[in-house]
């Protein structure tokens, strides 16, 4: 073994061989395009969108839309009959699939040993790698219920709403900045209601509702024995669910109606799996979606305001108040004994400045406040930012070792930081005088600019006519939305979580059940899992648990070569899940995984979000919480993140890119956190093992496989320690750098 591999280790390994390449893997020749007639170029352009506007866009060939009836995901949900004995299993998802390999005639992959099973469950449904007590427990429990146990315990533990809240939340646009974002303040609790949910699990129909609605409550009202309704209270903590509306707000006006505009087309991206979005500006190219039905939407949510609300309590308000009296008493001390050491300096160049005006601005600018006119006071400020002295120029007529004393009064000034403003949150209320204006179709998008010809009367999509909205119109949608018998609710959803397990869905188009979407290619699975997802109330939790106690989870993620050139010539793209999927781990159980190697994760919940990759403190969050977001003016997102393919929320992510890049190998390989994990967790195998090398290499392997090593990886290992603890650091760097650490087989 050598301290430095040759090459990025990616794809290496022999269970490796067979990974799909992501669609960044690898990367076309780039260079300067060069035409020898551009004339001639320019010419088949412009014909082609010639054509493509008074041909392709005719009404006599354009395309018709399909029709709700035929539409396969506005059909009715059936439940079908599971297979008599298809399977040895039983788990009815393995009869389903066993049908289809049967007909295609694929041969399965068999299943995956004990310890691959364990590390793949346990980062799926936590980000986490299993712990050496994990992995010796269910190693020694040789009992039917093994793997369930397994399973109940991970969906128990607080991490599994880490781990799959960032998926939501990747769904559902969370961001902790945005250019363009009033309720960034605060908003990390709608990210800390969203884990708390799914830890709780939370029913996905009152996921949904709380977030629209603020209550969670399936009946809004109660009634007592003597014969009165009252209506049930929202949970106070529900209130932090309304960030998902509020995020969508540009500003606090909400003028521009960017909060009705985001809640249409996030929600029906999210919980409806169609492609709303396309109806914004024109009827809907392919589905049944007029422009009028995104508007008629649009209108459900148009009544909405921002609200803030003060969280910080009255002991709160008072210290902060002692807070920023003394933080401005000595800012008033620092500033003060800044002006007067540069008085001299500014008063040379603010002169010489001022003389180069007219004799008339001089004198506006010299006279006091009070004695100004309206006009003479208008000039002032009109010359003030010429007038303004800044620092470079200042240090530009001062010696060095007045540069050096005023640097460090600046910088005193300027690491005497204010006191943290008091926690508040964003959320959101009808507005009665909203609610009482009409909505229009807006055929350019603007909403100064409404056809008025063209009302669009609240309504929920796909329906004829409107509903009697008796209860309020986000109250009557909600209950459409999330009603058993929406045939789009159950089918999303567990068309969703199966994706995020096997990284396909049992649909290929997670967010498009529209007619580009094409139709699903195991809808008898899809429906039975739906069905059984509503009479199990929405459990995500169960979900989950029926998903990866399955034997089609369990399989391995590689095939021998006869039975992968068999089964890739009828189904290349592993569409019939005869293996495995193998995926690369994404950015956050990446860097929690390195981090658990090391002892310095922090699993603690909630909480603002963080900006330090690496962390000069001890122990180190969980990745969920580092911050991202977007702004055109600096950058948000640390390179970690987008190197391994994070979206910044500004748009609905509902699939993360795998790339496989060149930057992701040599960020393992060079990045200062990387160099940190090694040399921590080169220290936790001296110590753990006693210095005895041969234990040190086998706790290395299972710390960060999850397996012992091979007796070839053993005794490779020993040869590169040549003896000398010293070397663990590098043995250590490599075990973190090889692809089978970064990928879950």
């Amino acid at each position: 073994m050598k301290t430095q591999p040759k090459q990025p280790t990616r794809n290496t390994h022999p269970w490796l061989r067979s990974a799909k390449q992501g669609t960044n893997g690898s990367q076309p020749a780039t260079g300067r395009c060069r035409f020898r007639n551009c004339r001639l170029v320019a010419l088949v352009l412009v014909s082609a969108f010639v054509y493509w506007l008074v041909v392709d866009l005719s009404p006599a060939t354009a395309r018709e839309p399909v029709q709700k009836d035929s539409l396969w995901s506005l059909k009715p949900i059936q439940r079908p009959a599971i297979p008599s004995e298809a399977s040895p299993s039983d788990n009815p998802i393995d009869d389903f699939l066993a049908v289809s390999n049967r007909q295609l005639d694929l041969k399965p992959t068999p299943p995956a040993n004990k310890a691959t099973w364990l590390r793949r469950v346990t980062l799926d449904l936590t980000g986490l790698a299993p712990t050496l007590e994990e992995q010796d427990a269910f190693l020694k429990d040789d009992s039917a219920a093994a793997s369930e146990t397994v399973v109940d315990r991970l969906l128990r533990s607080d991490q599994h709403g880490v781990r799959y809240g960032r998926h939501w939340m990747d769904v559902l646009r969370y961001t902790d900045m945005d250019e363009h974002m009033p309720a960034a303040p605060g908003i990390h609790y709608w990210r800390d209601w969203i884990i708390q949910s799914i830890n709780h699990d939370v029913p996905a129909d009152e996921f949904a509702r709380a977030q629209i609605l603020g209550n969670r409550a399936r009946n809004r009202k109660n009634i007592s024995a003597a014969g009165h309704l009252t209506a049930v209270e929202p949970r106070p903590e529900d209130m932090f669910a309304l960030g998902f509306l509020a995020r969508g707000a540009a500003i606090r006006a909400n003028s521009d109606h960017q909060l009705a505009f985001s809640a249409v087309e996030t929600i029906s991206t999210a919980f409806l799996g169609m492609t709303m979005g396309c109806a914004k500006c024109h009827d809907h190219f392919y589905d049944p979606i007029r422009q009028k039905d995104y508007y008629s939407m649009k209108a459900l949510f148009d009544p909405l305001a921002l609200r803030q609300v003060d969280l910080a309590t009255p002991e709160q308000v008072f210290a902060r108040g002692r807070a920023v009296d003394n933080h401005e008493k000595i800012l008033d001390r620092l500033v003060t004994a800044m002006r007067k050491f540069i008085e001299p300096y500014h008063s040379k160049l603010y002169e010489e400045r001022l003389l180069t005006f007219p004799k008339e601005v001089q004198d506006a600018i010299r006279k006091p406040d009070s004695a100004r006119s309206a006009a003479e006071q208008k000039t002032y400020e009109d010359y003030y930012p010429i007038l303004r002295i800044d620092p470079p120029k200042l240090k530009a007529i001062m010696a060095p070792d007045v540069i050096k004393t005023y640097d460090a009064m600046l910088k005193e000034i300027e690491d005497h930081k204010a006191p943290p403003a008091p926690p508040v949150f964003w959320t959101v209320e009808e507005d009665p005088k909203r609610l009482a204006e009409k909505t229009y179709v807006l055929t350019t998008g603007d909403p100064a600019r409404p056809r008025k010809d063209l009302e669009a009367t609240p309504n929920v999509p796909f329906s004829d006519r409107p509903p009697e909205f008796r209860e309020g119109r986000r109250e009557t949608f909600v209950d459409w939305l999330t009603a058993p018998d929406n045939p789009l609710f159950a089918r999303v959803l567990v068309n969703r979580v199966w994706a995020w397990h096997f990284g396909l869905g049992l649909h290929a188009s997670v967010s498009d059940f529209g007619a580009l979407g094409g139709d699903p290619v195991h809808p008898v699975l899809l429906d039975w899992l739906a069905s059984e997802f509503i009479a199990h109330q929405y459990s995500l939790k169960w979900l989950n648990r029926m998903i990866v106690t399955s034997d089609t989870y369990r399989r391995t993620s590689a095939a021998s070569e006869a039975v992968e050139e068999h089964n890739r010539k009828i189904d290349p793209s592993n569409r019939h899940f005869w293996k495995f999927p193998l995926r690369r781990l994404e950015a956050e159980p990446l860097r929690d995984s390195m981090l658990q190697l090391s002892q310095s994760l922090d699993m603690s919940l909630g909480g603002a979000s963080f900006d330090d990759i690496v962390t000069t403190n001890r122990l180190a969050r969980r990745t969920a919480y580092l911050r991202r977001g977007y702004r055109s003016f600096q950058d948000v997102m640390p390179d970690y993140l987008e190197t391994f393919d994070v979206e910044d929320g500004r748009q609905v992510c509902t699939r993360r890119t795998q790339t496989v890049t060149a930057p992701q190998a040599l960020w393992l390989m060079n990045h200062e956190l990387g160099q940190r994990v090694s040399t921590e967790f080169a220290a936790r195998l001296k110590r753990e093992s006693g210095s005895d090398l041969e234990n040190a290499v086998a706790l290395g392997y299972r710390h960060s496989l999850g397996r012992a090593p091979s007796d070839g990886e053993r005794d490779r290992a020993l040869v590169f320690l040549e003896g000398d603890t010293t070397r663990l650091p590098s043995l250590a760097w490599v075990l973190i750098n090889l692809d089978e650490f970064l990928y879950v087989p």
